[in-house]
């Protein structure tokens, strides 16, 4: 059973950075693709960046490029999500995801992940 947990979020002032992490557990880590999500109150959870298994391909929302970074460390198990110049509107639970089949490309579709963290509040104050 793969478990997710991530850790880093809190409280951070506008302009402010953030560093996520999602630490995998219980299964193979490398060969699959690993996103991150978020959902704001009264929002419906949306893509926010992905990575692929070994690390080489990233994709990201319009709304955090050149703001957010995702990155992986396979060895350690361990996906990343680095945030800067935080703006209010990216106050949201973050939640990191497993892609469901080994070798796929990232993809921006929560179906497309079955193993999903217990997220992290990541609030952004004016």
């Amino acid at each position: 059973q793969v478990q997710l947990v991530e850790s880093g979020g809190g409280l951070v002032q506008a302009g402010g950075s953030l560093n996520l992490s999602c630490a995998a557990s219980g299964g193979t880590f490398r060969n699959y693709a690993t996103g991150w999500f978020r959902q704001a109150p009264g929002k419906e959870r949306e893509f926010v960046a992905g990575i692929s298994g070994g690390g080489g391909y990233t994709l990201y929302a319009d709304s955090v490029e050149d703001r957010f970074t995702i990155s992986r460390d396979n060895a350690m198990h361990t996906s990343y999500l680095q945030m800067r110049s935080l703006k209010a509107e990216d106050t949201a639970v973050y939640y990191c995801a497993r892609a469901r089949h080994a070798m796929s490309r990232v993809l921006v579709n929560s179906d497309a992940y079955d193993y999903w963290g217990q997220g992290t509040q990541v609030t952004v104050s004016l």
